[in-house]
Formats: structure tokens, sequence, C-alpha cells
């Protein structure tokens, strides 16, 4: 029985035991490049699967992640990641993993092959047809995201597989397919290398490229961005400066002034309007930045 690309030796590693440091990380480094290339075949169903969240979100729908292991953890990552990036609701960007809480840090023996858990734990999110789900499996046979993306399925939502393998049970039930051919790990089947780092590139295609289309981001400045902290107030300060040719100072005067809403700050700042003007503008807009600062 032929096994699946994740779980062949690599035969540029099969000495890995022997070599030095430089020859082990160089041999990485040359099997990384792969990646690249692995994800930028996928380009075409990384943006059909982009423009399906985007669309679903403009219709009141949610982004959830589902993996278990290094594929859940990369999903929990992404999504921790979109509410301080882009300003939007923890709850639009939501992920789940085999295990819960406890397995993001450490292993959950089990938790992986229960179908009825994934069933279970989307059922409680009251998934609509506006909703999309992404299966993260490098096998592409995980029982738990296998069951989610079935639920998924059968309540209508939108369906995306990530995966290293495209003939698998993921991938069959998926609506959009991105499989990345990443080929055989130097470690034999530790797909957190490779696969787990296509996955990455792929969920930062995913996450950013869906958020620039919904209008968070203005050029390509976070203008969402919560400053919750000085580096993210310093980094707000900047981003109104630079975006509206200003000076620092003016730009923490319209922040001030605009109870510290970034795109009301940035609509003062362009249009030479006091704050209530500017929410105004931006009402009349539907919240588009470039038609409220008259561009």
């Amino acid at each position: 029985m032929k096994h699946p690309p994740t779980e062949q030796r690599n035969a540029a590693s099969r000495t890995l035991d022997r070599m030095t440091a430089r020859e082990i990380v160089r041999l990485m480094n040359r099997e990384d490049r792969r990646v690249v290339r692995a994800v930028g075949r996928e380009i075409p169903a990384i943006a059909r699967a982009v423009d399906a969240i985007a669309s679903g979100i403009r219709n009141g729908g949610r982004l959830f992640y589902v993996g278990a292991g290094s594929s859940g953890r990369m999903g929990v990552l992404d999504a921790a990641e979109c509410p301080p990036t882009f300003g939007v609701s923890p709850k639009l960007v939501q992920a789940l993993i085999a295990g819960g809480r406890h397995a993001v840090t450490g292993a959950v023996e089990g938790a992986e092959d229960s179908v009825q858990n994934a069933e279970r734990e989307l059922r409680k999110k009251n998934l609509t047809r506006n909703d999309t789900v992404v299966a993260i499996t490098a096998s592409g046979t995980t029982a738990y995201v296998v069951g989610a993306t079935k639920y998924a399925r059968s309540r209508g939502a939108m369906t995306v597989a990530i995966t290293s393998n495209r003939r698998t049970p993921a991938a069959r039930l998926a609506k959009i397919v991105i499989a990345p051919e990443v080929g055989p790990e130097v470690v034999t089947g530790s797909t957190r290398l490779k696969a787990g780092t296509a996955q990455k590139m792929v969920l930062n295609m995913l996450s950013t490229a869906a958020m620039v289309r919904l209008g968070h981001v203005y050029e390509n400045l976070m203008i969402d961005v919560k400053p919750t902290n000085q580096k993210l107030i310093d980094r707000g300060l900047r981003i109104l400066a630079e975006a509206s040719g200003k000076k620092l100072s003016a730009a923490e005067h319209a922040l001030r002034a605009a109870g510290h809403n970034m795109r009301v700050a940035l609509v003062m700042l362009k249009r030479g309007v006091q704050a209530r003007e500017a929410q105004r503008l931006l009402g009349r807009a539907g919240g588009n930045l470039r038609r409220a600062s008259g561009e």
C-alpha cells in the first residue's frame, strides 16, 4: 500500500542523523523552497476561497478554522491575530482545535479521532449558509476535521480544505480545495515542517486578503488596528500621519478628537473637518474610507 506524500520518506534526508548542524539546516532551507512554489500553484483556489470568505462575511457570516494538532494550532494563531490587526470582533474569525484549549500547548490523546466532538462543537456555533469552514489537515484524513467538514456541508456553509493530499476525504468533501504538494518531510511524517509552513502561508493569504477586500486596510496600512498598548498607539499615529501626509502632532490631535477612532481621525485629517462631520461622511459612504475621504 502506497503511503501518502506526507508519510513517505525523503531521499534527501535519509542520512539526517549523521549530518552536521549546518548540513541539516541547509537541507531544511532547500526543502522549504519547495513550499513557496507549491503554494504558488494553488493561487487560483486560494483566491476563490478569499472571495467566498469575504462574500460570506458581507452577508453576516463568520470564518471558522478547524484542525487538530499542529494544523489546529495554525488556525488558532491566525484567528487570534485578526482582532488586533484588523479591528474585527473575536467572533468573526474563530478556531476550533481537537481537544480544545489544552491542545493548543500540549497533546490531547485521541482528540483528533472524534467525529462527534467536531459536530457537537460546530453545532454550538449555529452555522449558517453565510459561514465559511476551513478544514486544515495535512493528511486529509483526520476524523475530527472530516467530521466538521461533513457537518458544515450539511448546514449549507461554504467549505474549504487546506491539505497536502488532494485525493482524501477532506478534499472530496470541501467545495474549494487548496492542496500545496510539498512532498515528503525532512523528518518523515512530521507535518509541522513543510506542510505546516504551507498551511501558515495559505492562512496568511486567506485572512489578510479577505480583510483587505472587506475594507479593513487603507492603502497597505492597518487603519483598523486597535491601540491597546503603547507600541500600537505609536503605530496608529504613524499610520495616520503617513496616510494623511500630516505631522504626528496633527495625527495625535485628530485621534484624540475622534475618540481614538482611526477611521474618523483619518477623514478629519484628509478633509479638514471636525469629528462629527467626519462621522457623517463615513456613514454616507457606508464606511468606505476612500469615498469618505473624497478620493
